[in-house]
């Protein structure tokens, strides 16, 4: 892909090249490692305006269960513990605004859901290539997982960090 096309070009309705996209993220463990991980099955959509980004749209669902850690015991502690993926399967997240933040980067804000919980986030966007029918971004944010009820017990908090950084490494296919 490459980053020749202008952002007019881009608008259109798109959906998640699964195959080609990575949702991950990484979180402290003890005060010397980190956990990296990643969902492998998702599903999004999204409107791109790029006349006015602010008439964009995001939509993205996550199916809990998938969380890989290359760990398949602490794959079934996070979804069964931390996750509760029975009563919660989903992750979601749905734009709420779009904002141009710089020539290729975009601040995009919505609502995440994690075990029932929505709070507000601002996922931070960098358009990172273009193609003839699809176009890539690059982007992350750091959460608290504790804002969403992600703790098991008192004992966690000492062993893993409250922060997570979720990452998105994204290719979606125009569709419109």
């Amino acid at each position: 892909m490459t980053t020749t096309t202008t952002l007019s070009e881009l608008t259109g309705d798109y959906v998640l090249d699964t195959a080609r996209t990575r949702i991950g993220f990484v979180a402290r463990h003890t005060m010397a490692t980190r956990v990296r991980g990643r969902f492998e099955e998702f599903d999004g959509s999204a409107h791109l305006d790029g006349e006015d980004p602010s008439r964009s749209s995001v939509r993205l669902t996550i199916r809990a269960k998938s969380l890989q850690t290359r760990n398949p015991r602490r794959d079934e502690h996070l979804c069964g513990r931390f996750l509760d993926v029975e009563h919660h399967p989903a992750i979601t997240f749905d734009s709420t605004g779009v904002e141009r933040a710089g020539e290729t980067a975009f601040k995009v804000t919505g609502d995440l859901t994690i075990r029932g919980v929505t709070r507000p986030v601002t996922v931070d966007f960098e358009l990172a290539g273009t193609g003839n029918v699809q176009v890539g971004f690059k982007g992350g944010v750091t959460v608290n997982r504790k804002d969403w009820g992600v703790n098991w017990n008192a004992a966690t908090g000492a062993m893993v960090g409250e922060k997570v950084v979720l990452e998105f490494d994204v290719v979606a296919i125009r569709q419109s």
